[in-house]
């Protein structure tokens, strides 16, 4: 079965029959074909349908500016509200979005429709419906309801639940969310409409992504605002936006099926480091290949028609890795926009002969894929909260958000690491491309100095007007832009960066809901406490204004949350060292980084602000460990299978070869000197195969072993401390007889075949 999916993608029907005939190494045939493959390949150059992309984009949204054209004054107006206060809409009004969502996307050619959504599996799913329908006397019409756009009822059985749904109670429901616009599909075969919703259980308890997000949005949206009353009447909503980095590698999709470690587990078990890697950085930043650059432009085309407003792509350090970053949105819908980017990046390439590596780390010794989430909070008069501005007044309102958000992943830090945790992600986090799986936050040389001028100042009872006038003018000089004064700290996974946070350590894989649920929740509650401290100090001390009142807490929270901060290169040892005398922890593997999800403190946070239920909260947590064994255990699997099944009988066969030729050696009277070499390199390959061969039965036992403990947590932990840790050792020695085997005897596509863009 393997040889024939590969041979499929040659288009060469003569090429299978061609390999079974001959009497020769399959799989290495295999190999050198695929190689052969990638260097045929021609361009696949797609027109966009305009010079212009804003006469395009999108063109496959339902968005305000379709909705004003099909909706009446009235129902637009019910809709924009909902969509601006989250206010219900009208069964009335829902019916007449219905109708003109249906006959929008049948002119645009769409005859199916589905209810899009983001269950707990970390990728979206759908179930199509037609609009086909026979009415009264099987007369056949088009129809969508009112019901049917605002909820659906999926089958729930077999969507992780963590316990909240027996198999055998299946109901679920998707609901709409009207604040993320519907949009089209296109494929080769036809059109769909895609209508973003929610997914809870029959019970009401959430078994996505969406649904808790969207609590967090609004309960920071209040929040903020709250905060922001202080310094401006005229603020009254606060959105928090997202701008989200995708980083992935192109491999030729040939190459990758003849790789079953990448079809499988998404990245290479085994694999030499190639001579010349990323070392000469000269790929980064550099001309991007032409099959590369037809492919981005195919996909760009694709996501301007979805409305998905990219604006960046480059090639990124490592070899054969890319980059691309859309424009800042609000957050709900940049990461539907993320999900739906990377499920079309995945369709486009394959039309280019392409696979998309979305894993954190495909390749050992090569620089590894993030996410890196921009977020920053805007008011509905314009302003980011996060960048400064041109009087004491407003800088002071930037501090105060500012401050806010070092006091959040201070408190929360563990938190912060395990929104960002996964089997892929461990294999990236401390690596030295990666943030560490240390939280910190780089803040610069510049802001720091205010941070410390106020904690410096404000520790009396009561400024005097010196201090006071001191105060405001060193606040008053913080610039209005700080792009240029804050340098970018590439080894931070939260750094400040001029006017927004970066989170640099989410995965290039990872539903950016994960962890901006995390941030936006703690956000809010942090503003929530931060209001009740200045209205406690207010109270207590009438004779001080309202400016006082603020810097005092603020000062408090520069004070509690100074380890936290860090300048320096978070790669080096120092830092390890450095951060266990500050008290923050160090969480490398997945298992223990989630219990942070289900400690007292977390599970209080989510309930006081109305986002997750315990329960919810303990169900996601076991999904995430679920998932985490699986993948260790799938990953366990394939390396087994390659090691006795692919790699052993090459060695063993390379080694038969050298044995022959010892012998015929010996049969001519050759002296012992002259076969030296040869009689090293068996007794070498025999060592490495032993190694192997012992590891590979041990790690199997270990998984057994694993397999029969029924607690969820101790199965994780004993998949990640006694499967895993036999990992390394069994690549280390396939490695080294990659480096002796014959070359046309190795069954596998090497790195320096798979990171090389042809």
């Amino acid at each position: 079965m393997f040889i024939k999916k590969v041979a499929k993608n040659y288009n060469t029907p003569l090429y299978f029959e061609y390999i079974c005939k001959k009497k020769i190494k399959i799989m290495s045939t295999i190999r050198f074909r695929a190689l052969e493959m990638a260097q045929e390949r021609t361009l696949n150059i797609v027109e966009a349908p305009s010079a212009k992309i804003s006469d395009y984009f999108g063109a496959n949204v339902f968005d305000k500016v379709t909705m004003q054209k099909y909706l009446s004054k009235e129902s637009y107006r019910q809709v924009l509200e909902a969509i601006e206060s989250g206010s219900q809409i009208e069964r009335k009004v829902a019916e007449q979005v219905a109708t003109a969502m249906m006959a929008w996307a049948i002119s645009k050619g769409a005859t199916h429709y589905t209810h899009w959504f983001q269950p707990l599996t970390g990728t979206t799913a759908e179930k199509h419906d037609s609009f086909f329908e026979l009415a009264d006397g099987n007369r056949p019409i088009e129809n969508f309801s009112s019901s049917a756009l605002v909820q659906q009822e999926p089958d729930a059985s077999s969507f992780p639940s963590g316990g909240i749904r027996n198999t055998f109670e299946a109901r679920g429901y998707t609901a709409w969310d009207p604040t993320s616009p519907a949009f089209i599909m296109e494929s080769r075969a036809g059109k769909t409409l895609c209508i973003p919703t929610i997914f809870v259980s029959y019970t009401g308890e959430t078994l996505d992504y969406k649904a808790p997000l969207l609590k967090a949005l609004h309960e920071l949206d209040k929040a903020a605002v709250d905060v922001c009353q202080y310094f401006d009447k005229n603020i009254n909503k606060v959105n928090a936006t997202l701008g989200i980095e995708q980083e992935y590698f192109l491999i030729d999709i040939a190459l990758y099926n003849a790789r079953p470690d990448l079809e499988t587990c998404g990245r290479t078990v085994f694999g030499y480091t190639p001579a010349k890697g990323q070392q000469l950085e000269d790929h980064y930043f550099g001309s991007i290949p032409s099959r590369v650059y037809a492919f981005m432009v195919d996909f760009e085309i694709e996501a301007f028609k979805l409305g998905i407003p990219l604006k960046t792509r480059h090639n990124e350090v490592a070899p054969s890795q890319f980059e691309c970053a859309p424009v800042f949105e609000e957050i709900n819908l940049a990461v539907d926009h993320n999900q739906l980017l990377m499920d079309l990046m995945d369709k486009v390439a394959r039309r280019h002969n392409f696979k998309v590596l979305l894993h954190e780390k495909p390749y050992a010794g090569i620089n590894g894929s993030g996410k890196h989430n921009n977020w920053s909070l805007t008011t509905n008069t314009g302003k980011n909260l996060l960048s400064p501005g041109n009087t004491p007044k407003t800088n002071l309102q930037f501090l105060t958000f500012f401050i806010n958000t070092i006091k959040a992943v201070h408190d929360y830090a563990d938190l912060m690491r395990a929104s960002i945790a996964s089997a892929s992600n461990d294999h990236r986090l401390g690596a030295n491309e990666a943030p560490p799986a240390i939280m910190s936050i780089f803040i610069g040389s510049q802001l720091s100095g205010v941070l410390d001028e106020i904690e410096q100042t404000v520790k009396k009872e009561k400024l005097s007007p010196e201090e006071k006038t001191q105060l405001k003018l060193n606040i008053g000089r913080i610039p209005e832009i700080l792009l240029d004064n804050t340098d970018r700290n590439r080894t931070s996974p939260f750094a400040f960066t001029g006017n927004k946070f970066e989170f640099r350590a989410v995965g290039s894989s990872a539903n950016s809901s994960s962890s901006m649920l995390v941030l936006n929740t703690i956000m809010a509650n942090q503003l929530k406490a931060f209001k009740n401290e200045v209205e406690a100090v207010a109270a207590k001390n009438k004779n001080i204004k309202k400016d006082e009142a603020i810097l005092r807490v603020l000062r408090k929270y520069i004070v509690d949350s100074r380890n936290i901060r860090f300048e320096g290169n978070g790669y080096g040892d120092e830092w390890v060292k450095e951060a266990k005398k500050r008290g923050l922890s160090n969480i490398p593997d997945t298992p223990r980084a989630l219990d942070a999800y289900i400690t007292k403190e977390s599970k209080k946070l989510f309930s006081d602000n109305n986002i997750l239920s315990e329960r919810e909260l303990e169900a996601r947590h076991d999904i995430l460990l679920e998932t985490y064994t699986k993948k260790i255990q799938i990953e366990s699997r394939v390396m087994g299978t390659l090691a006795l099944n692919h790699i052993l009988p090459t060695a063993i066969r390379y080694q038969n070869e050298l044995i022959t030729n010892v012998q015929g050696m010996k049969s001519i009277g050759m002296k012992p000197e002259t076969f030296k070499i040869q009689q090293e390199l068996i007794n070498t390959i025999s060592e490495h195969i032993s190694v192997i061969k012992k590891n590979t039965d041990e790690m199997i036992e270990e998984r057994k072993k694993a397999n029969k403990i029924d607690d969820t947590r101790s199965r994780a932990l004993a998949y990640c401390d006694k499967v895993r840790k036999h990992f390394e050792v069994i690549r280390y020695n396939v490695d080294k007889l990659e480096l002796i085997v014959d070359d046309s005897y190795w069954p596998l596509p090497k790195y320096r075949e798979m990171v090389s863009m042809r």
